[in-house]
């Protein structure tokens, strides 16, 4: 493997200073391989799904616990991961959109390695762990005592094809992409989104879906798992603990992947979701509608309107492939912890940012309150755990993963946390920390902005939508909508329950709890964990 050397100097001095420091004697903590995954939904053998093909993350899962009841805390990508990074709700950290810098909205705020960092780890990553437009352009300076690596270096793609071309490695695709981005610049465009609406004009320029006969780091997370393992490598020789973030960026749009993982599944036998309807009782400003993160972005699809089933069918075994690549990579990953023997020292916490629809309620990308986009794979495991393989219906969140690891690690929790430790679900998957998870996700109505608050409990999911300027993170405003929805009888949230007389008591128990959710918001207490 090749690495730029001034990449290499840097981590070789940061390491002999760890070295050095750690010969004090202080008891070691244990390491934390935190894995972060773009747009990974829990389409995962261990989530109970058949058809995908997931052996590496199924058996990191028969190390620790599967959380099947995890909520992120807004389903897009940069107000996820702002929230995730530092154990904080969306309306804390102001960050709710693509666009707004974490530390513009609050200068002092912990961030997870940062904590860990000023707590004697050394702290390190490659590919995707923050939202790139939401952090600084070193990744959340304050957050790494090695540089971060987000972009592997040309040098690191596999000989004989190059780096990608915005993705793709299709020798007529890169170019017609290379001809594009000389057209881009040369008219001196350089919003994203105004990028991506100038590529729609060439055919062929930006497409979905890729399938190629490559190796694996021919790709960005093929090279950013290679750079993973030597991380791994040097940091365990280092002799101290460490943190470090390995982040990867499929299955996100586009559905690019080596052949050899399309091949995985037969087309034909791929169904398509069964209800593609709006919920019975509901309005359209609830729906991610226009195929946010495809139509408009991606060449070769509708707008508006629905898929058609043959594009569906392609699109969703495109996402399954990405999921199996993704899955080798992380294989790769526990091998280099199996063969460093350090992994029985290291606490390994797997996340995917949030959900992703494929179809359900003609929804595609994101961005929604429904089950599909808000909950989002969580599986940690931990030495010395209690249960191990052990599978959890518990309500958890992802602000709970930063106050989770700090007790793993021994450390004390910071008081401005707001998520509870899952350390006691860890060895009883019977333990809870609260009745039903939140997420938010914003919207607007008429020209005004609009809140969509919503919690799940092991049954339910109850949304409720607020007329509010959710800048001001005050929770309060006159309500515009309610929904419930029963999975034990309607999982696939076909009818809207909150007018149904017969779920009276199951609204007034949830505006209860989002009561009491706004009492600790507002005094600044964390909430008390279920007993």
């Amino acid at each position: 493997m090749k690495t730029d050397r001034r990449q290499f100097l840097k981590i070789a001095g940061a390491v002999s200073g760890i070295t050095a420091l750690n010969a004090s004697g202080a008891p070691k903590r244990p390491n934390i391989l935190f894995i972060p995954i773009d747009d990974l939904k829990p389409m995962l053998g261990c989530y109970g799904d058949m058809k995908i093909k997931t052996p590496n993350i199924d058996r990191l899962a028969a190390r620790g616990t599967v959380f099947l009841n995890n909520s992120c805390q807004q389903a897009v990508c940069g107000p996820s991961r702002a929230s995730l990074m530092t154990g904080r709700y969306p309306d804390s950290t102001k960050v709710f959109d693509l666009k707004t810098r974490m530390r513009d909205m609050n200068p002092d705020i912990l961030a997870l390695p940062q904590y860990f960092r000023q707590n004697g780890y050394v702290t390190a990553g490659v590919g995707k762990t923050y939202d790139m437009r939401c952090v600084d352009n070193k990744h959340d300076d304050s957050s790494w005592s090695i540089p971060y690596t987000v972009k592997p270096a040309d040098g690191r793609y596999a000989a004989g094809y190059g780096p990608p071309v915005d993705g793709y490695q299709d020798p007529e695709t890169k170019e017609k992409a290379r001809k594009v981005a000389r057209l881009w610049r040369k008219k001196g465009i350089k919003d994203g989104f105004e990028k991506k609406k100038f590529q729609m004009q060439f055919p062929g320029c930006r497409p979905p879906t890729e399938r190629c006969e490559v190796p694996d780091n021919a790709y960005k997370d093929g090279a950013v798992a290679e750079i993973g393992c030597e991380l791994l490598g040097r940091l365990a020789r280092g002799g101290k603990p460490f943190f470090l973030s390995v982040g990867f960026f499929k299955p996100h749009l586009a559905f690019v992947a080596p052949e050899k993982y399309w091949a995985l599944y037969e087309r034909d036998a791929i169904a398509l979701h069964p209800f593609q309807e709006n919920a019975q009782g509901t309005p359209e400003f609830i729906y991610n509608r226009g195929y946010t993160d495809l139509g408009g972005a991606f060449t070769g699809l509708p707008v508006e309107g629905r898929m058609p089933p043959d594009l569906q069918q392609e699109l969703i075994h495109g996402y399954m492939a990405c999921v199996s690549f993704i899955d080798a990579q992380v294989g790769k990953l526990l091998d280099q912890l199996d063969e460093l023997d350090i992994a029985d020292h290291t606490v390994i916490c797997l996340w995917g940012d949030h959900g992703w629809h494929l179809g359900d309620h003609s929804q595609w990308s994101k961005q929604s309150n429904f089950e599909q986009a808000v909950r989002a794979p969580l599986v940690i495991a931990a030495p010395g755990q209690k249960a191990k393989g052990a599978r959890t219906e518990s309500p958890s969140e992802f602000v709970d993963i930063f106050p989770t690891l700090c007790e793993l690690a021994g450390l004390p929790i910071p008081a401005v946390l707001e998520g509870n430790s899952l350390k006691g679900v860890l060895d009883d998957p019977a333990a809870t920390v609260r009745e039903a998870a939140m997420g938010q996700f914003p919207r607007q109505v008429d020209g005004r902005p609009v809140m969509g608050y919503t919690l799940r409990s092991t049954r339910f999911r109850f949304i409720k939508w607020l007329a509010m300027d959710y800048q001001k993170g005050e929770r309060s405003g006159p309500l515009v909508l309610r929904e419930l929805y029963d999975y034990r009888n309607d999982p696939y949230e076909s009818v809207n329950l909150a007018g149904n007389p017969e779920y009276t008591a199951v609204v007034d128990r949830f505006e209860l709890l989002f009561n009491e959710r706004n009492v600790a918001q507002h005094t600044g207490q964390r909430p008390v964990p279920c007993q």
